[in-house]
């Protein structure tokens, strides 16, 4: 069985970006484990919890088939750090599916990965394009891009889209 992990803010993360691709990937018959910055309940920005798998430290992308970021006001906050970094940046050299949702591409797109490559995410502030040519990715205002192993998708309403599409990259 695959197993991906999804990576959520413990504070504020989009419960739709979580939920709704994490039912498409389990219903396709994959395992999906959650991580975040913190153990215990992560809190969605509607209030809802979620059990938390495995702390950011803990993953090892040999270990996974693919690495998933989940977008939230809390995203940049709790997730753009070295350890997200780490994750993103082991997951593309080894080949393995990766990719964000939201504004988590902000993150990815720091974190190199997106380099060279086209993407999408979340602009309601209008600085995602400036983000994305300072990090040489190239802007797709498309609801999902999938370039190569990443996957990109702009935000809760392109969840279920996102989902479909980690499906395919995982080939199941």
């Amino acid at each position: 069985m695959k197993k991906i992990v999804l990576i959520i803010a413990h504070e504020g993360f989009q419960h739709l970006e979580y939920r709704v691709p994490k039912r498409i990937i389990e219903d396709a018959g994959m395992q999906v484990l959650t991580a975040s910055d913190a153990p215990g309940n992560a809190r969605g920005k509607d209030g809802s919890n979620q059990l938390v798998d495995l702390l950011l430290t803990e993953v090892n992308p040999t270990d996974y088939d693919g690495v998933f970021v989940i977008g939230g006001p809390g995203a940049l906050k709790h997730l753009d750090n070295q350890e997200t970094n780490r994750i993103v940046n082991e997951a593309m050299i080894l080949g393995k599916p990766y990719g964000s949702i939201c504004i988590s591409s902000r993150i990815l797109a720091k974190a190199h990965v997106l380099t060279e490559k086209k993407a999408t995410g979340w602009d309601g502030d209008n600085e995602l394009a400036g983000i994305f040519s300072q990090n040489n990715v190239a802007y797709v205002r498309e609801p999902v891009v999938i370039d190569g192993n990443a996957v990109t998708a702009v935000g809760p309403e392109a969840a279920e889209e996102f989902g479909h599409a980690i499906v395919n990259v995982l080939g199941v």
